[in-house]
């Protein structure tokens, strides 16, 4: 995927928001989509479309609890993972875009489990800390809300957009393969080969859409891809463990974006100075060569100590990374440099060796392995060893004291509160959660991917019962509030599927019964709250980070969770769920 890796700065710092782009889908139908931008209207008025901002009481009441039969689970779990105090923000999404760094390009608040990135293994987070009081090393994330009172431009994304290609970007395979035993070497870099080619094959299709959004060429790119790359990627696993290497595990990597990146060189704001130094940069990550791509075929018996090795690797990285968000602001300009990348080298070194060894007892000992022992942070340009494979430019990462991306611009507000909470079914008890389950609720693309997963989510304190697809405008006193309702079914198979929805699915509405094949778990619900000043509600300044393509639409906000707890205490929260308790 080919990335702009200079920005251009502009005057105004963060475009206009779309006009009522998901309301437009939902009522045509249409799936192309044309950018009408009013914001600012080429004024001083720092003002938002305020069409997309409602007053809650304009809201009618539309959120319908199904009445409880005999045979409901009625109980309550609640959770307390804090508010993101230490302040884990990232751009990552390890639910919906594994593998992919700033993958998401806006920012999340994280909270619960400390070393989760794109990257995490779920080894990586069974080993993590946690923010929550009771031991969940759970991973739930959203969207962080901003307040920006600067000046738009009504022309800003149009503009950007007329001069983008969008393009397709997929996870990497073969940075997440484990050893690939030397009988298969031939034909997995045969499969992998052919997964190059098909988004290649469909990166020329979407040259049919360049300067504009088109949801239904979108869709069927994706979704073609996403069958063949499911074909191809299982070929790899069962290839693989035919010849007694380990199930690589990959559904997760099945499937594939459209990415609007490219607007990003247009809309890089003058908040993003060339002045913001390292120091000042957030989010700070480690970064690592990748060694699982740079393996050749290994071995029989070297197989399973290699990817022991491979493992600890990953291992070392999110400790790493879960050091940076426990340390910050420990000790001098060099602390990280001496307490965590130095020490970090060392452990890589010797676990690289150990792998080389492995494999030099019966074959040629791979040569280069050393030089991907040394890591940096993420903000830090990054010297690739001398045989890594040239990449594209990195997606960006935020940059300042506001965690700042081009288009999502301003602070960041601070949750005062959030609410977590396990949930029962209506019509039936419910089942513990697999372990390592990824969930998500709405759709952060609804303007590019069509609105049909995108959910209201949108309310305020004291009128649980309505939501709106808008901002809403709360009465004084009242808080500006998210509810993020997950799916509450399960398929009693699967932890993640291709698209990362079809292993859940929601509950009958009317009914709350859940579909045929599937069966009920505690139904995760998240409640965000936020004090904002009322003038900036009124006002229309503040706003939910999103994709470019978004620009900060309402209805394209969302949630996601990966359940980390343990068997014992996931079947504490059904037990409690199912006896109709409420239970911490």
């Amino acid at each position: 995927m080919k990335r702009r890796k200079t920005w251009t700065p502009l005057v105004e710092s963060r475009p206009a928001r779309l006009a009522m782009a998901a309301a437009v889908l939902a009522a045509t139908g249409a799936l192309t989509v044309t950018f009408v931008s009013s914001g600012g209207k080429g004024t001083a008025d720092a003002a938002t479309n305020l069409a997309q901002f409602v007053p809650i009481q304009n809201v009618r009441p539309n959120v319908r609890e199904p009445k409880p039969a005999a045979a409901a689970s009625t109980g309550r779990f609640t959770v307390d993972c804090g508010t993101n105090g230490n302040g884990k923000f990232s751009p990552d999404n390890p639910v919906a875009q594994p593998g992919i760094k700033n993958g998401a390009e806006h920012v999340h608040d994280f909270v619960g489990n400390l070393a989760i990135t794109a990257d995490s293994s779920n080894a990586d987070l069974d080993a993590s800390g946690t923010t929550c009081r009771n031991g969940d090393k759970s991973s739930y994330f959203w969207p962080v809300v901003r307040i920006d009172k600067a000046v738009r431009s009504g022309n800003q994304v149009q503009q950007a957009l007329a001069q983008t290609q969008p393009m397709v970007v997929c996870p990497s395979v073969r940075d997440r393969l484990p050893a690939v035993p030397t009988s298969t070497r031939t034909g997995i870099d045969r499969l992998l080969t052919e997964l190059d080619r098909l988004e290649t094959a469909a990166n020329q299709r979407m040259t049919a859409s360049r300067g504009r959004i088109d949801a239904a060429l979108n869709k069927q790119v994706l979704d073609s891809l996403r069958d063949r790359r499911a074909t191809l990627i299982t070929s790899i696993g069962t290839t693989i463990t035919a010849a007694g290497g380990n199930q690589p595990g990959m559904v997760s990597l099945v499937d594939c974006d459209v990415s609007y990146d490219g607007m990003h060189a247009s809309m890089h704001g003058a908040t993003h100075a060339a002045s913001v130094t390292a120091g000042q940069a957030a989010n700070p990550r480690i970064k690592c060569p990748t060694v699982r791509d740079r393996l050749p075929g290994v071995p029989d018996r070297a197989v399973a100590e290699v990817n022991r090795n491979l493992d600890e690797l990953d291992r070392q990285i999110s400790e790493a990374n879960e050091r940076l968000v426990t340390t910050r602001g420990q000790g001098g300009a060099a602390f990280v440099d001496n307490a965590i990348l130095g020490p970090l080298k060392a452990k890589r070194v010797a676990v690289l060796d150990r792998m080389a060894i492995a494999i030099s007892r019966q074959a040629p000992r791979p040569q280069g392995l050393e030089a991907l022992a040394g890591c940096t942070l993420n903000q830090a340009p990054a010297s690739p060893a001398p045989s890594a494979p040239a990449s594209p430019a990195a997606l960006p990462a935020p940059e300042g004291p506001d965690f700042e991306l081009p288009g999502n611009t301003g602070g960041i507000v601070r949750p005062a509160k959030v609410l977590i909470e396990y949930r029962g079914n209506p019509v039936s008890k419910v089942v513990p959660m697999p372990k390592f389950l990824r969930a998500l609720t709405g759709d952060a693309k609804p303007t590019s991917r069509g609105p049909a997963n995108a959910r209201a989510s949108w309310t305020c304190s004291g009128f649980a019962d309505r939501l709106a697809d808008k901002y809403p405008i709360c009465p004084a006193g009242s808080q500006v509030q998210r509810v993020h309702d997950f799916p509450g079914c399960w398929d009693g198979k699967n932890i993640d599927s291709a698209n990362h929805r079809n292993h859940v699915a929601f509950a009958d509405k009317t009914t709350g019964a859940c579909p045929q094949g599937f069966q009920a778990i505690p139904q995760l619900r998240t409640t965000i709250s936020y004090d904002i000043p009322r003038d900036v509600q009124v006002k229309g300044q503040y706003a939910l980070d999103s994709f470019p393509e978004e620009n900060h639409n309402p209805f394209s906000d969302h949630d996601d969770f990966i359940n980390v707890n343990s068997a014992q205490t996931m079947q504490r929260i059904a037990t409690c769920i199912n006896k109709g308790k409420n239970c911490s």
